[in-house]
């Protein structure tokens, strides 16, 4: 089936026909050109919905902790990976299918004006093939009229007896002369007929067929592009299908993930104070100076003085537990958090106990990195000064003490929101256990004194009160020397806990490292206080203080 041999006469149709398909082709890239719209459009909207529902976090505490909040988060971000597949949908649909189509649109219009200037060009040059022919063939026709005319002239004259040679001869010659131009016009029509018809024939048979064969190719390679176009538009959408399942797999585990029971816990763990209810009011009768007699009257006064006493000392306490149930109180928050009722203020202790230890694994690192890099620079000077690290060093060095020192008053408070006073004994037996603490609260305060909060915040005299746990232990013997160490290094002590040392300096140690970096130790005197583990040369002996006699002297 050919263009050519089927359609020789249908030029004006062919015309037609391959104008409507560059027409179709770009009806179809506008129509892509609006569906990547609605792509780019649903994408963008997609975003602006996750954004305007993803939770503004300013701090850590605004973080969301229900179950069902962050599966709903999950969400979002599982829609907005969605989202950003339909840009990728929109963004393949513009390079392969829309910017392919109209590359190939113009190409296709170039290609289809060149075919059709070229076929009437050549219907031109048969119209003037035919022109040339038809004017020779009424040339001959109109010669042959006049030849034909000077024939009947001749032969009047001939057979009129009036007429004279003269004429008769002048006739002949204009019969011999008509003759002659009709023959010539008759050659020429033959020869003009015969070149028109071989145009034509190579016309139809050849350069027509020519022509037409290149639009059908042309016409046939567009089609085959909007098959590959719609391929193309269909493959755009497959290609994220495996990532879109994923985003709604994705969805469906954070719907798994809500957790009623959990979240509840969260509502008691966020929300519980550690107080107990307030107890029953108690009766107050004061119908009894109705009743009294004179005899005991002054007894009866006495006790109902001090029943009256009572009841307003129990019903204050009681009132002051009741803003757990109301307003809570306003005030300045505290560092000790002690303005927050009890279990929360535990896990605030607790939350930052664990912030100051990670901070102090962080300088810990860099501390020992710093003395890496010390130790190769005095191996290998001419790599750098390793007097250039000690001050970047000291500085790590007061971090650690400023940090061990902030953890070692945080878990004071929070032993004392805890109740954990009595476990002074079990945890000198403890000395045994050497491990850098994360998240525990084995630090200096592990080792405690006479005074629960004398640790932290210095001898008991310091401060204005005692609890209910210093009569406890006021009373206990000091605690024994386990061995002696003598100062590397002088070591200031301003901090409160602290004892300052000179070089060279030996003292008692009462208490082994516990992995936090402090060792306690003791003076002949008998002050106590906590020095830096690697300050100090650390000798473990039976009989310390004989040896230390020994090396007094």
């Amino acid at each position: 089936m050919s263009w050519g041999t089927e359609l020789w006469d249908q030029f004006d149709s062919l015309d037609k026909h391959t104008q409507w398909g560059i027409d179709f082709l770009e009806r179809y890239a506008k129509f892509v050109k609006e569906r990547i719209e609605i792509e780019q459009n649903y994408a963008k909207q997609l975003r602006n919905l996750v954004k305007k529902y993803c939770p503004k976090r300013s701090s850590k505490d605004e973080e969301p902790r229900f179950t069902s909040c962050i599966a709903f988060f999950n969400i979002l971000n599982e829609l907005n990976d969605y989202a950003g597949q339909r840009e990728v949908v929109a963004e393949e649909m513009a390079h392969r299918v829309y910017g392919e189509l109209m590359r190939y649109a113009h190409d296709l219009k170039t290609e289809r004006k060149m075919h059709l200037q070229e076929g009437r060009k050549a219907q031109q040059y048969l119209d003037m093939c035919w022109k040339q022919m038809d004017n020779s063939k009424k040339k001959f026709e109109r010669e042959c009229r006049e030849a034909e005319k000077a024939q009947q002239s001749y032969e009047r004259l001939d057979n009129d007896t009036n007429a004279t040679k003269a004429d008769v001869e002048k006739a002949k010659q204009q019969l011999n002369l008509r003759t002659h131009m009709a023959d010539e016009n008759k050659n020429e029509y033959a020869a003009q007929l015969q070149n028109f018809n071989g145009e034509q024939h190579k016309h139809f048979y050849v350069v027509i067929p020519q022509i037409y064969k290149q639009l059908q190719e042309m016409d046939e390679r567009r089609t085959i592009k909007l098959s590959e176009c719609y391929r193309g538009f269909a493959d755009s959408e497959r290609k994220v299908i495996p990532i879109i399942s994923k985003c709604l797999e994705g969805m469906i585990l954070a719907a798994k993930s809500v957790d009623e029971r959990r979240d509840s816990q969260m509502v008691v763990d966020s929300f519980k104070s550690g107080f107990e209810p307030p107890g029953d009011f108690p009766f107050e009768d004061y119908s009894q100076h109705i009743y009294r007699t004179i005899s005991d009257g002054t007894i009866s006064a006495s006790k109902q003085e001090s029943g009256k006493m009572d009841a307003k000392t129990t019903v204050g306490k009681a009132k002051g537990k009741l803003w757990l149930f109301g307003k809570k109180p306003k005030g300045p928050a505290l560092e000790d958090f002690s303005h927050l009722p009890p279990e929360q203020r535990r896990k605030k202790l607790q939350q930052r106990i664990d912030e100051l230890n990670r901070e102090l694994q962080k300088e810990s690192d860099q501390k020992e990195a710093l003395n890496k890099m010390k130790d190769v620079y005095e191996k290998n000077p001419q790599m750098g000064d390793p007097g250039s690290l000690q001050p970047k060093l000291a500085e790590t060095m007061n971090n650690i003490d400023r940090l061990r020192m902030e953890i070692h008053k945080n878990e004071a408070w929070l032993s004392e929101v805890e109740g954990k006073t009595g476990g002074r004994g079990d945890r000198r037996h403890s000395s045994d256990i050497n491990h850098l603490v994360t998240q525990g609260r084995e630090s200096p305060e592990g080792s405690y004194t006479d005074d629960a909060n004398q640790e932290v915040r210095g001898p008991p005299q310091q401060h204005g009160h005692h609890n209910e746990f210093d009569d406890e232990f006021e009373d206990d013997d000091p605690l024994p020397a386990i061995g002696h160490c003598k100062a590397i290094y002088p070591f200031d002590g301003h901090n409160e806990g602290t004892l300052a040392m000179k070089e060279g300096e030996v003292l008692y140690i009462i208490e082994e490292d516990k992995g936090d970096g402090w060792t306690r130790a003791r003076r002949q005197n008998g002050e106590e206080g906590y020095v830096p583990t690697s300050y100090i040369d650390v000798t473990l002996e039976k009989n310390s203080k004989a040896v230390l006699h020994k090396l007094s002297f």
